[in-house]
């Protein structure tokens, strides 16, 4: 420290001891006193004049769900817990707080609300209302988590009947939240379906249409066509060949009538000779009845044959070599026959014959007629069965040909009917994909009806607050006067530095360097003395009554306005 005076060289100032200090604090004591009296009592009316104000809180517990999503599968994204972030910025909204405020019941701020626009008074209660969310870390509970809301308001009943106010807000957010997501998600799914269904049976009317309208053309029947195909091809087959066979029973049916004929012819000249069972045309007869025989019999051994082997088997070759052998010695008796018939015709011409009756041959031809007549009914049944397997056949050729027909246009079709198969079974799935979503939903909904999902449950109802929370009067004493001890010790610091004058002997000694013999008092006027003292002691009578009066003020308001809130 140094000390300086006008017209003096400045100096440094010796160090303070301890008995130095006590001597500032005897000399600027009213420095000190002073400021701290003053801040003792600001801090007493201060303290005592604040409004206590009452901190209400309470705790809700999210409660996890009750169904295991492998059960029922949730159709809500997100869980409560994020939730609670939105419905809270819901219930802390100006729209929500002022409502809440204009409440009849709770009347809040109503001092504030006629001195402030509603938006400050919104404000205020916002930065009064705090909720603090504990995460699963911090409860220790798996799958659930807390969170408290706390209100701190002038008054312990308000505060109390906000906080349920807001536990109440939660509750009837979360549950309407739920709902409307339920009810969007059930609306929704419910237009989906309804369009779903329309396209489903809009597909299916469409591939009806087109079964419908290319039946037998359809893919799916190309396997039943071809093997129709085949057995109807089979049966052409078949019919070719029974049509063969009639042919050939139709040549040698008239080759039978032709000899019958002849036969007949030869009886009526045999009735105009003698007749003799030794006469050559009698034997003709017999051999020509013995090949035609002999024919019959091979021919038909020979189409035995045919079904059983082929054309190239040995037997089947032997047998036609004998056919052939046998056919010529027919036609070359039935030619001399005809012959000896066209000659005996010739000579009958020539001589008219005396009618004679031989029963015989009349019996003969009678039997030769009926076999003529049998022969011709067998003709006409094998024409009436030709014509009937060649109507068959007819038939049978339009369907072949109406199956290759289908068989043709089924790789047209084929793409087609392909695409609209592919669009119903694309809309079939988008159905029941949509229809197990709509039940899902419906289980969802039934399940938040019955509070078997995630909920909000009260764990601690709101609280009665007894005691304030704020202000905190003994610790605004303490600060006061902490805070004018220290501005009280700094002005008497300042008085201190301002003063450059020698206060002892220890500074006579230091700044003489001159031994001192002795010291003499300051000798002052009485008067001025006591009228000093009066002043002084008029002046800190007046500020201690003046303080002790604001103390009591402040007391008596406290004890009669605050303290009864």
């Amino acid at each position: 420290m140094t000390a300086t005076a006008p017209g003096y060289v400045t100096i440094s100032r010796r160090p303070l001891d301890l008995e130095d200090y006590i001597d500032i604090l005897r000399r600027h004591a009213g420095w000190i006193i002073g400021p701290m009296f003053a801040g003792l009592v600001i801090a007493i009316v201060v303290a005592f004049s604040l409004p206590n104000v009452y901190e209400s809180s309470a705790v809700m517990q999210i409660t996890p769900s009750q169904i295991s999503e492998a059960l029922v599968q949730t159709t809500v994204n997100q869980q409560l817990a994020e939730r609670v972030q939105q419905m809270q910025s819901n219930i802390l909204s100006r729209t929500s707080l002022s409502n809440l405020i204009q409440d009849p019941r709770l009347n809040l701020y109503p001092e504030e609300r006629t001195k402030e626009p509603m938006e400050d008074v919104v404000d205020a209660m916002r930065r009064d209302v705090k909720i603090n969310i504990a995460s699963e870390a911090a409860t220790g509970k798996k799958g659930a988590s807390v969170f408290t809301i706390t209100f701190a308001y002038r008054r312990r009943k308000e505060a109390q009947m906000t906080v349920q106010a807001l536990i109440t807000r939660f509750i009837e957010e979360s549950t309407n939240t739920q709902r409307t997501q339920q009810n969007t998600l059930k609306e929704f799914f419910g237009d989906e379906l309804a369009m779903a269904k329309a396209n489903l049976e809009k597909r299916n009317e469409d591939l009806t249409k087109f079964r419908k309208d290319n039946q037998g053309r359809l893919p799916e029947e190309s396997n039943m066509n071809m093997a129709a195909l085949s057995s109807l091809q089979a049966q052409v087959s078949n019919v070719s060949e029974q049509l063969n066979r009639l042919a050939n029973d139709r040549v040698t049916l008239e080759a039978h009538l032709s000899y019958l004929k002849n036969q007949l012819s030869l009886t009526d000249l045999m009735a105009q000779d003698a007749p003799g069972t030794n006469s050559p045309t009698a034997r003709q007869n017999e051999e020509l009845q013995s090949l035609n025989k002999q024919i019959e019999s091979g021919e038909l051994r020979l189409e035995q044959l045919l079904q059983q082997y082929r054309p190239t088997y040995p037997d089947i070759r032997d047998l036609q070599s004998n056919l052939k052998v046998l056919k010529r010695q027919r036609d070359a008796l039935q030619a001399k026959q005809e012959k000896e018939l066209a000659d005996a015709a010739t000579a009958a011409k020539a001589k008219q014959p005396t009618k004679t009756t031989n029963f015989q041959v009349a019996s003969s031809q009678t039997s030769i007629q009926g076999d003529i007549d049998r022969t011709n009914a067998l003709l006409q049944n094998n024409e009436s069965d030709r014509k009937h397997r060649l109507e068959e056949q007819d038939r049978l050729t339009k369907e072949i040909e109406s199956y290759r027909s289908r068989l043709a246009a089924t790789s047209v079709l084929e793409a087609q009917y392909m695409d609209l198969q592919r669009d119903y079974q694309s809309a079939a799935e988008k159905y029941e994909r949509l229809q197990h979503q709509q039940d899902l939903t419906a289980q969802n909904a039934e399940l938040v009806s019955r509070k078997a999902t995630e909920f909000l449950d009260v764990l601690d109802p709101p609280t009665n607050p007894q005691k304030p929370s704020k202000p905190q009067r003994g610790f605004i004493v303490g600060a006061g006067l902490a805070v004018s001890f220290i501005v009280g010790l700094a002005l008497a610091g300042v008085q201190e530095a301002k003063d450059t004058s020698l206060k002892n002997l220890k500074d006579v000694r230091a700044y003489t360097n001159l031994p001192v013999l002795s010291s003499i008092p300051l000798l002052e006027n009485t008067l001025l003395v006591k009228r000093k003292r009066r002043i002084m002691y008029l002046a800190w009578s007046a500020a201690v009554i003046i303080g002790l009066l604001a103390i009591a003020a402040a007391l008596f308001y406290y004890s009669t306005v605050i303290a009864n809130t």
